[in-house]
């Protein structure tokens, strides 16, 4: 784990942070409400954790680098349901009242306590080979699509098509244990326009007038999320010039990529001229977020990440955790996109859409 010596601020949210920034985006509770007491929201949302909790065990049972992954991985299942019954008790337990910062926090402790670094790992490693092998005939059929506002809908498609690969909602682990997913199949079948946060036309405005001179990306899944949605996008944006720094999480957290498996992901796909399919990498950045979540606190990043970032105009933030749980509503000194694709019923409720619905949010900061 990373000493809070090490982690600071990242440079871009809008100033004062302390009463413009709230990391999470779904109140789960106010000042009015009672301390000693969970209140409906709070109990909503660990209950969402409780019933995420067989997933988890089965992963951290068959992950073959622990020894007697089983037996570690049924106390896991115990201790982790122990805690959250402790939350819905007394939300003060555990440093609450609960928030989704904590309910994952918690989650990766036990698992790291009882010796799981990476219990997705497998299936991560299979699914990047995957969407390796698919990532040319995809580009191509974007580079294929001679209107610039028509290309750049498809890259957006392709991002929430590869957000779908998510094993920590437990409807998605499900799905995904039987059959896998079909990328192409995926963008075909995203829940119709408008989505219940719908910026796309605004941005093909902007993406046709300006070009921004450094884009941030803070990422989220491995397998086609990154390698065919993420990188497709950060691809287009070198063309226009536009340098790119991808931001990775430091340590395993469910199935989102690590910055060493980014750089590895990257390496496989470049050509030995540097290009990726014939545009040239040299302008892509790999940084390491200092973030161990599949959510992010943006009040504590790498002192890397802060120092490629000062200079950035666009900051991107993709993925349901990142993009829609936590930062929905965070300001910055630049243009912001939010994007994700809502994948737990709650968060859908909260923002009056439906599940799978997209969110594509843009602010545009006028200099």
């Amino acid at each position: 784990m990373e000493s809070a010596s090490e982690m600071v601020a990242f440079p871009l949210l809008l100033t004062p942070i302390e009463s413009n920034y709230r990391v999470c985006t779904i109140p789960y509770r106010f000042p009015s409400d009672n301390p000693r007491k969970p209140t409906p929201t709070e109990l909503q949302w660990i209950d969402l954790f409780l019933n995420s909790i067989p997933s988890f065990k089965k992963r951290a049972a068959s992950d073959n680098s622990v020894n007697d992954a089983p037996a570690r991985a049924e106390k896991f299942a115990l201790r982790y349901a122990e805690i959250l019954e402790d939350l819905k008790r007394d939300p003060e337990s555990h440093g609450g009242p609960p928030d989704c910062v904590l309910l994952c926090r918690l989650r990766e402790q036990v698992l790291r306590e009882l010796g799981f670094r990476d219990i997705f790992k497998k299936v991560k490693d299979e699914e990047n080979a995957k969407a390796i092998s698919l990532f040319g005939n995809v580009v191509q059929l974007n580079d294929a699509i001679e209107d610039g506002s028509k290309r750049l809908e498809n890259l957006v498609r392709g991002i929430f098509a590869g957000n779908i690969f998510d094993l920590g909602s437990a409807q998605l682990a499900e799905v995904f244990s039987k059959d896998g997913m079909s990328f192409l199949a995926s963008c075909q079948n995203l829940v119709p326009r408008p989505w219940v946060i719908d910026d796309l036309d605004t941005f093909k405005v902007k993406w046709s007038k300006k070009s921004w001179k450094k884009a941030v990306i803070f990422v989220d899944n491995s397998g086609a999320d990154i390698i065919l949605g993420i990188l497709p996008f950060a691809r287009e944006l070198l063309r226009q010039g536009t340098q790119v720094v991808l931001a990775a999480n430091d340590l395993p957290s469910i199935n989102d990529v690590t910055y060493p498996e980014l750089i590895e992901i990257i390496s496989k796909l470049k050509d030995e001229k540097g290009t990726l399919v014939g545009v040239d990498a040299s302008n892509l950045l790999i940084a390491n977020s200092g973030n161990d979540l599949p959510v992010i606190d943006l009040t504590r990043v790498s002192q890397e990440l802060s120092y490629l970032a000062s200079d950035a105009d666009l900051v991107i933030l993709e993925g349901m955790g990142r993009g829609i749980e936590t930062n929905l509503y965070a300001q910055f000194k630049c243009d912001s996109l939010k994007i994700g694709m809502v994948k737990h019923p709650e968060v859908a409720q909260f923002l009056g859409g439906r599940l799978y619905d997209c969110v594509f949010k843009y602010n545009e900061v006028l200099s």
